[in-house]
C-alpha cells in the first residue's frame, strides 16, 4: 500500500515538521512494515509554470516531426513575452494549456534546463510530459494537457503536487484494513495519540424499495450488496488533477472519471467498488455461483471459462462480472476518448466471502486490487458509506444527479464478541499493563469494552482478524511497544544440553570442514530423471521415493533418498563457474519408505493429541536416516613451490569416511564392491561393527564414467556417502582419549604375499587379531605386483608399531608379537612372508 504523506495529513493533524521518515518510525513501532519512504520531486527546482500554446510551426527536413512553438507563460520568464520552445510531441494544439519548464530549472534526475540550439532553432525551455516530471503513467504517453480553467503562469509544482513523500507499506494478510488510507490513518492517529477524522463517517440515506433491483442467490458468498445510481454525467468531465495525482502516487493509472472515482474511494475507505454502464445492463443485477463451463470476457479482454465455485455478478444475459475480482467487458464504462459516452452508472459496493474470492483469483490467475482487499478482509459496514462517497464525487465532479433509490441487500449478522480476562495481556507479555491500559488500547483500535476483571470486547467490523483473547492481547502489546518488552533469557535445567546424537553430527561436520571440505546445503527434493542418470537398477531401494502432493518443481516431485544428486548438482554449478578444485560435503536426512507406512490420521486442533494419535502419525512417516556425503573433483593438493600437487582420487573419498568414523571412535573396514553410481573397479564398501556384527556403513570411490558424462561432471569425480545412524549404533559410548605412553615404540615391518583376490582388509584384520594388545597401530604402506611375486599374487607391506604401557619392549617381545600376527594371517588368508 502506497500512502502519500500529503493525503494522510487530511485525516490526522500531524505536526508540520513531521517527515515521512518520522511517520515511518512511528508506524513501525505499532507493527506496520514500512519498507521505503519515496521522496517524490527530490531535487526539483522551478520555474515550472502553466503556459498556453499560442502558435505551432511544423519544421521540415528532419527524420521525425518537430514543432517550433510559442507559449504564453505570463510574467514567469521575467519579460512577459511568449516563450519559444522546440518540441517533438504532437498530442497538443494551439490554445491548449501545458506545463512549461523554463531555463534555470532542474528536473528530477538532476536534469538542468537551459536555452539551447536544436533543429536550427533556439529552445528556451521545454514543454513537459509526465515521465519528465516523475509523475508516473497517465495513459497519454505525451505532453501534459491541462484543463482550460488553470491560469497562465500558475506554479505547476504546487498545482501538480510534484513534491511529496510516499510511504510504501507491506501489509500482512491479517491487517487488510491497512490497504486503505482510512486504515493507515487510524494506525497513525494511534501512534501519535491524535484524533482521527474518519472518512467513512458520512450521512447515508436509508435503503428503500425503488433502488436498482438486485437479487442475491448466495448470501454466504455475498453477505451485503449496496447499489446506487447516478444519471446525467457530463461525458466531457475529466478527473481533477488532485485526484489523478493521488492515484498516481498510490501506484494506479488514471483512466476516466467514473473509474478514477471508484478507485479513489477504494484507496480511501478500503471498499472495492465497481461502476456499471446502466444502459448496458439487461434487467436486475444478480449474485450467484457460476455454472460449470460458463464464459465471461473480463475487462482485460480475456475470455474466461468459469468454475462452478466462482461467484459471479449477472444480468438477464448471464455473467457480467467476476465478483470481487474483475468486471465484465459487456458493461464497461465507455471510453470518451474513443467517441463513446457513459451518462448513467450503477455503483456496486458489496461484501464478498474472503475465501471464495481468494480461490477464484488463484483459479483464474487474476489478482486485482479488489481481490487483494477482499482476500484480507473488507469492512462490511463500509459498503454504504463507500457508495455514498462515490455518488457524492460523481455529482460534484461530473455534474451528475443521484437518484433517490437506494438498494441494500444484507444477510443477518451480529457483532463479534470476545470474553477476555483483564490481565490476559499481562500474562502473555510478562508485563503488568493494568486494566486501564488494556481497555484504552482496545478502544483505540475500535473495540467496545465492558466489564471489570472479565472484559466483554466487541470487535470492530473492519478487524476480522480479532477472534480470540490472544488476538486482543497482541493489539495491546504492539501498541504499548514491542521494544518495551523485557528481554529475559530462560534458565535451562542442568544436564539438558545437546544429545549424544547431536554432538556426533556436529563433530562430523566440523571434522569434514577441518579436512578441507565446504558444506553445501541443498533442497531435499529429487526426480526420476537424476536417478536414471545415476544408473540405479529398477529394484534399487533408492528408487522407492515419497512423492509430494505440492512439489516446488514438477521435475523434482519427490523427497530425496540419497544426498548425492544435490551435491553433484552443486559441484557441477561451481565447476561451470570456474571453480575446478572442489571438495563439498553435506549432512542431512534422506527419506526411505519401507512400504509399511499407514494412512496418516488428521490430528485435532482443539486439544493436545493423545500418545496413540501421535504414534499413529509417526507410523505414517517413512524411515528418515541421517546421511553424510562428500564429492571431490580437481586438485586435492595444490601445486606450488613445495611440489606438483595431486588430483583427488578414490582414496580421498575413503579417507573422508575414515575421518567421520574417527569422530565416533569406530574402526572402519574397507572392502572392494560394485555399487551404483560408482566405478565397478574403484568402489569401496565401508563397514563398521555393530553389536559384534560387521554392518554396511556406506560406499566411497570414483564415480562411473557413464554417470560423469550423464551429469556433465569433471573427469574422475569421486564421492562418498555413509549413514550416520549406523555410525551412532557402532559407537561405544563416550569417546576415550588416547593414553600417551612415556615408553618408546618398537616398529616392525612385514611384507606378506597373498592371492590377488584376497582383500587387504582381511589381511589387516588378521594381523591385528594376531598381534595382540601390544599392537598400537597398523599401516599398509606398499602394494607390489610383478614377476618376482608370481602371477595372480600381490605383496602387501605393513608397518606395525608395538608399545607397552608399563615397560620398554625388548626386541624379542616385539618380534614375537609380529610373528604371531603373521602366523594368524597365514592361517586366515594364506599369506606367506615375503623372502621366507
Amino acid at each position: 500500500m502506497r500512502v502519500p504523506l500529503s493525503w494522510l495529513r487530511e485525516y490526522v493533524d500531524l505536526p508540520p515538521t513531521e517527515t515521512g521518515r518520522d511517520v515511518q518510525a512511528k508506524l513501525v513501532d505499532v507493527g506496520l512494515e514500512v519498507e521505503t519512504v519515496e521522496q517524490i520531486g527530490a531535487g526539483l527546482k522551478g520555474p515550472l509554470v502553466v503556459g498556453k500554446v499560442l502558435t505551432i510551426e511544423e519544421l521540415e527536413g528532419f527524420k521525425k516531426p518537430i514543432r517550433f512553438c510559442t507559449v504564453d507563460v505570463g510574467t514567469a520568464n521575467g519579460t512577459g513575452e511568449p516563450q519559444e520552445i522546440v518540441c517533438g510531441a504532437r498530442n497538443f494544439a494551439v490554445g491548449d494549456k501545458v506545463v512549461v519548464v523554463l531555463p534555470g530549472a532542474v528536473l528530477p534526475g538532476d536534469f538542468a534546463i537551459a536555452a539551447r540550439k536544436t533543429y536550427g532553432r533556439t529552445s528556451h525551455g521545454m514543454i513537459c510530459s509526465t515521465d519528465e516530471l516523475g509523475m508516473g503513467d497517465d495513459g497519454t504517453h505525451g505532453i501534459i494537457v491541462l484543463p482550460p480553467e488553470h491560469e497562465v503562469g500558475t506554479d505547476a509544482i504546487e498545482l501538480l503536487q510534484l513534491v511529496d513523500e510516499v510511504l510504501d507499506i507491506a501489509v500482512t494478510p491479517d491487517r487488510g484494513y491497512c490497504l486503505s488510507m482510512r486504515g493507515v490513518a487510524r494506525e497513525t492517529a494511534i501512534a501519535y495519540g491524535l484524533p482521527l477524522r474518519d472518512p467513512a463517517l458520512l450521512d447515508v440515506p436509508a435503503p428503500n424499495a425503488y433502488g436498482y433491483p438486485v437479487e442475491v442467490a448466495d448470501p454466504i458468498g455475498c453477505s451485503r450488496f449496496t447499489a446506487r445510481t447516478v444519471v446525467g454525467l457530463q461525458p466531457e468531465a475529466r478527473s481533477p488533477i488532485w485526484m489523478q495525482r493521488r492515484l498516481q502516487k498510490a501506484g494506479m493509472r488514471p483512466i476516466s472519471l467514473a473509474v478514477d472515482v471508484t478507485n479513489y474511494v477504494m484507496l480511501e475507505l478500503g471498499q472495492p467498488l465497481h461502476a456499471y454502464d446502466r444502459t448496458r445492463i439487461d434487467g436486475p443485477i444478480g449474485v450467484r455461483r457460476a455454472e460449470q463451463g460458463e464464459k465471461l470476457t473480463t475487462l482485460d479482454g480475456t475470455v474466461r471459462v468459469l468454475d462452478a465455485a466462482d461467484l459471479v455478478i449477472t444480468d438477464n444475459r448471464g455473467p457480467i462480472g467476476l465478483a470481487g475480482v474483475m468486471g465484465g467487458a459487456n458493461t464497461e464504462i465507455a471510453d470518451a476518448s474513443e467517441g463513446a459516452h457513459t451518462t448513467e452508472v450503477v455503483i456496486e459496493a458489496a461484501h464478498f466471502d474472503a475465501i471464495s474470492i481468494a480461490r477464484t483469483a488463484r483459479r483464474h490467475k487474476l489478482s486485482s486490487e479488489a481481490s487483494k482487499r477482499f482476500e484480507r478482509g473488507v469492512d462490511p459496514q463500509a459498503a454504504a458509506a463507500a457508495a455514498q462517497r462515490t455518488v457524492d464525487l460523481l455529482v460534484l465532479l461530473a455534474g451528475g444527479t443521484a437518484e433517490a433509490g437506494v438498494t441494500e441487500v444484507a444477510a443477518p449478522s451480529g457483532p463479534r464478541t470476545i470474553t477476555m480476562a483483564a490481565d490476559h495481556p499481562d500474562k502473555v507479555a510478562g508485563v503488568a499493563y493494568g486494566r486501564e491500559t488494556v481497555v484504552r488500547r482496545l478502544q483505540e483500535v475500535g473495540c467496545d469494552v465492558y466489564g471489570q476483571d472479565e472484559l466483554l470486547v466487541t470487535a470492530p467490523s473492519w478487524r476480522p482478524d480479532l477472534n480470540e483473547p490472544n488476538d486482543l492481547a497482541e493489539e495491546v502489546i504492539r501498541l504499548e511497544g514491542y521494544e518495551n518488552l523485557p528481554s529475559t533469557l530462560p534458565t535451562p535445567p542442568s544436564g539438558r544440553g545437546l544429545t549424544d546424537r547431536q554432538r556426533l553430527h556436529r563433530r562430523v561436520g566440523r571434522a569434514l570442514a577441518g579436512a578441507g571440505y565446504v558444506e553445501a546445503l541443498n533442497y531435499p527434493f529429487t526426480g526420476e530423471a537424476v536417478l536414471d542418470q545415476l544408473g540405479l537398477d529398477a529394484d534399487d531401494a533408492r528408487r522407492r521415493t515419497v512423492r509430494l502432493v505440492n512439489p516446488l518443481s514438477d521435475e523434482e516431485p519427490s523427497l530425496r533418498t540419497t544426498l548425492l544428486p544435490g551435491l553433484l548438482g552443486a559441484l557441477r554449478r561451481n565447476d561451470g563457474r570456474g571453480s575446478h578444485d572442489l571438495a563439498l560435503f553435506e549432512t542431512g536426512l534422506v527419506f526411505r519408505p519401507t512400504g509399511q507406512e499407514t494412512k496418516p490420521v488428521r490430528l485435532p486442533v482443539d486439544r493436545r493429541p493423545s500418545d496413540e494419535e501421535i504414534a499413529s502419525l509417526n507410523a505414517a512417516l517413512p524411515r528418515q536416516p541421517r546421511h553424510a556425503a562428500v564429492v571431490l573433483a580437481g586438485a586435492r593438493e595444490q601445486a606450488g613451490w613445495w611440489g606438483k600437487g595431486r588430483p583427488a582420487d578414490w582414496a580421498d573419498s575413503v579417507e573422508a569416511a575414515r575421518t567421520i568414523a574417527r569422530e565416533a571412535g569406530v574402526d572402519l573396514t574397507v572392502r572392494a564392491d560394485r555399487h551404483e553410481p560408482w566405478h565397478p573397479g574403484r568402489c569401496a564398501a565401508l563397514y563398521v561393527t555393530v553389536n559384534g556384527e560387521e554392518t554396511l556403513f556406506g560406499h566411497a570411490g570414483e564415480l562411473h564414467p557413464r554417470v560423469v558424462k550423464e551429469l556433465h561432471l569433471p573427469e574422475r569425480t569421486c564421492a562418498m556417502e555413509v549413514e550416520l545412524d549406523v555410525l551412532e549404533q557402532a559407537a561405544d559410548g563416550a569417546l576415550q582419549a588416547p593414553r600417551i605412553s612415556t615408553f618408546p615404540v618398537a616398529t616392525q615391518d612385514v611384507a606378506l604375499i597373498v592371492g590377488q583376490d584376497v582383500p587387504a582388509a582381511d589381511v589387516e584384520q588378521a594381523l591385528r587379531a594376531g598381534a595382540g594388545e601390544l599392537l598400537e597401530s597398523l599401516r599398509l604402506f606398499d602394494v607390489f605386483t610383478g614377476e618376482q611375486i608370481g602371477e595372480g599374487r600381490k605383496s602387501l607391506a605393513y608397518a606395525l608399531r608395538f608399545r607397552a604401557a608399563d615397560r620398554t619392549l625388548t626386541v624379542d617381545e616385539a618380534s614375537a608379537a609380529r610373528d604371531a600376527a603373521v602366523a594368524l594371517a597365514a592361517v586366515r588368508t594364506g599369506a606367506v612372508l615375503r623372502g621366507a
